[in-house]
């Protein structure tokens, strides 16, 4: 699975860089000039990575990094600023953010970067739940040391969830994360695909692990 970054510079020639760059090291791309447009893009589709710029129009990119940082405690941020002094970094990293890049910057180290903060973020590619265990490196499933045969969208989706433990995800947060926004399919797939997974995951099973949350969607836990 692609992962998927989002860029928030409100300089469009940067933010167009950035995002061909990333584009050609096969991330997927989602880029916002406003705190406004991130927030907006973030609460349909969380990525897996933020890369930030302090110096937004609408908004401190400080106070952005806080509210990022309280939606997903995970989520990996990285500052991108002409904000280099020591100050500034200790700040910036005391707000929540994971690295601190001053401009201007070598785009490979950028991408160091991300590719080192996202390595971390994954903890090994293992997900435990209970009895279910998915492994994300040699793309096994097992429940009760069953293995479970999946398509690879299946796979996806049972990642994200699993990533996701105990996290109630929307039928729109799990079809841009999954279907990338394609404008041929609804969120009716979603609960095709969530079907399909309860039929392999928790049929047979007394304990049920994957819930609908009735007006929301769905989450995966204990």
């Amino acid at each position: 699975m692609l992962k998927k970054i989002l860029v928030i510079e409100d300089d469009v020639e940067m933010q167009n860089y950035l995002k061909e760059y990333l584009k050609e090291h096969d991330f997927y791309v989602k880029t916002a000039g406003t705190a406004t447009v991130a927030l907006q893009l973030f609460s349909k589709s969380e990525p897996d990575l933020v890369v930030l710029d302090l110096g937004l129009p609408d908004m401190s990119g400080e106070f952005l990094c806080s509210e990022l940082r309280k939606k997903n405690p995970q989520l990996p941020i990285i500052i991108l600023t002409a904000r280099d002094t020591p100050r500034d970094i200790v700040k910036g990293l005391n707000l929540g953010a994971d690295d601190y890049v001053a401009k201007p910057f070598n785009a490979d180290e950028l991408l160091a970067r991300i590719k080192a903060r996202l390595r971390k973020n994954e903890g090994g590619g293992t997900y435990i739940i209970t009895d279910l265990e998915l492994n994300s490196e040699t793309l096994e499933v097992k429940r009760g040391h069953k293995p479970i045969k999946l398509t690879p969208q299946e796979f996806r989706l049972l990642e994200y969830l699993m990533n996701n433990k105990g996290r109630v995800l929307s039928r729109d947060m799990i079809l841009n994360r999954l279907w990338l926004s394609s404008s041929d399919v609804d969120t009716r797939v979603v609960d095709v695909y969530i079907g399909y997974l309860r039929k392999k995951i928790d049929k047979g099973f007394r304990k049920k692990l994957i819930h609908s949350i009735r007006g929301f969607g769905y989450t995966i836990k204990d």
